[in-house]
């Protein structure tokens, strides 16, 4: 989505073309955050003192009314951020299911009895919320992941308030919609749309704003982590990757270039979890090679809305300029360029052919930078000690993949390997909504979302010793 400022609003137009104007987003002042903050300050005291089941019932409402909305926030989905409308639809099935998770979470354990030295006494932790939890979203997921920051932020007792990317706020709006038709009480789930220099900028500076959950750039990740540090507030740092696909002698090739595929060029490589680096064994190096060329060029790409489409377009122009400038770089510093590579020519929006290099310097930039594109880099090993050391070999470790039939082979990996998110015969993308998300080394900040891990971001451990 590209968007062209008017007076106080953005227009979001379609990725797949760009003429088409998907909608009109409010682009808010400092004065206007400045209400919304204290709107989710004031509600925060009431909403904490529900009981966690009642808080539960009304994110089991919000998820029908999600459910209900499906249709229509997927559609606007895939006009706003270009994926296609089976993915789009499976993202919004995903985002009722995150709310009815968290939704059960009001009738779990939130804390455990510790035996006392004193035998008077009774000792016990419960936990707290936080209060007011600024969640600030990437636009390659506008469903699932402000929701799985939104859903347990508000089970656990917190007011939200999201500040989703401007690229997909339209999509956002539609989303929040879903929490008002709930009836959730006034100021407890609140959206701020704006740019993020100056409104998420702000939120992140608010004294009133305990804590801060963010998906995003490592850049802007690392700065909002600094300025959260020096006021005290509590903060989330979800970032980048480039993430490796291991494939051995003795993988099934069919299913590993299925899912490196799948991994890789699905949502047009715009997952922070994306397959980047194909890291084969050389004795099955060139077998595995020509399977993937003729998958990559069975590839359909076109308008995520029409069905024969599997790989839409990118989802802004600046990310599609930026990929032809990596795929660019990559020529330059001595790649060969094996398939694709170029904008799609035939099609007015912002569309790339799925490209894949090999012969590719692991020192350079497309071993080593995140692109977020549909851009696949092959490099061919001798052995399994080898191919996890080039796996490594990277300030990211977010999600990672091998494989294999050797027993042997997946232990040492999933030993060794150092990253978050480890899958093995399955794709680099993609984590079951139960378990917790997150990664190692640059790409996040050490906590993890989702599943019972995020009650750990979201409260406060307190110890209460009661003597009688």
């Amino acid at each position: 989505m590209t968007q062209m400022k008017t007076a106080a609003t953005f227009k979001s137009v379609n990725p797949a073309r760009p003429t088409e104007v998907v909608g009109h987003v409010e682009d808010l002042s400092i004065e206007m955050l400045e209400k919304i903050v204290n709107r989710a300050q004031r509600a925060h005291s009431g909403w904490a003192m529900l009981p966690a089941p009642e808080r539960g019932m009304y994110l089991h409402r919000a998820a029908d009314e999600l459910q209900l909305q499906l249709e229509d926030i997927a559609i606007t989905m895939t006009k706003e951020m270009g994926k296609t409308l089976a993915e789009a639809k499976g993202e919004t099935a995903r985002g009722v299911a995150i709310l009815r998770y968290f939704a059960g979470e009001g009738m779990r354990e939130i804390g455990q009895v510790i035996p006392s030295a004193d035998s008077d006494a009774l000792m016990y932790t419960t936990r707290c919320p936080l209060g007011v939890v600024g969640a600030i979203t990437p636009w390659n997921f506008p469903v699932a992941i402000p929701i799985w920051k939104i859903a347990p932020a508000l089970a656990y007792g917190n007011t939200v308030i999201l500040k989703p990317a401007e690229e997909a706020s339209v999509t956002a709006r539609k989303v929040i919609a879903c929490f008002h038709s709930a009836q959730f009480p006034e100021g407890v789930v609140n959206i701020a749309t704006g740019q993020g220099t100056a409104i998420g900028k702000a939120l992140v500076e608010h004294p009133y704003v305990s804590a801060i959950t963010f998906t995003g750039s490592n850049a802007v990740g690392k700065q909002i982590g600094r300025t959260a540090l020096e006021r005290g507030a509590k903060y989330q740092l979800e970032m980048g990757g480039k993430n490796p696909v291991i494939v051995t002698k003795d993988a099934d090739l069919d299913v590993a270039v299925e899912a490196t595929i799948s991994g890789g060029l699905k949502s047009t490589g715009q997952k922070c979890t994306a397959t980047s680096r194909v890291i084969v064994e050389e004795d099955v190096y060139d077998a595995f090679k020509e399977k993937l060329l003729r998958a990559v060029e069975a590839i359909t790409i076109g308008d995520g809305l029409e069905a024969s489409t599997w790989m839409g377009p990118l989802a802004t122009k600046a990310q599609f300029e930026k990929v032809l400038e990596a795929i660019d770089k990559g020529k330059k510093e001595g790649a060969t360029l094996l398939a694709g590579g170029n904008r799609v020519s035939s099609l007015d929006g912002y569309f790339i052919e799925p490209t894949v290099f090999e012969n590719v310097d692991h020192s350079k930039s497309l071993a080593q930078e995140e692109i977020f594109g549909p851009v696949l880099a092959l490099f061919r090993i001798s052995s399994i000690q080898e191919a996890i050391a080039l796996a490594n070999n990277s300030e990211y470790g977010l999600s990672a993949s091998i494989f294999t039939t050797n027993i042997q082979e997946m232990l040492t990996f999933t030993t060794e390997m150092q990253a978050g998110l480890i899958r093995v015969n399955a794709e680099s993308a993609g984590v079951e909504l139960q378990a917790p998300f997150g990664g190692m080394k640059s790409s996040s900040s050490h906590s993890r979302e989702q599943g019972r891990a995020a009650i750990e971001f979201f409260t406060s451990v307190k110890t209460v010793f009661v003597k009688g």
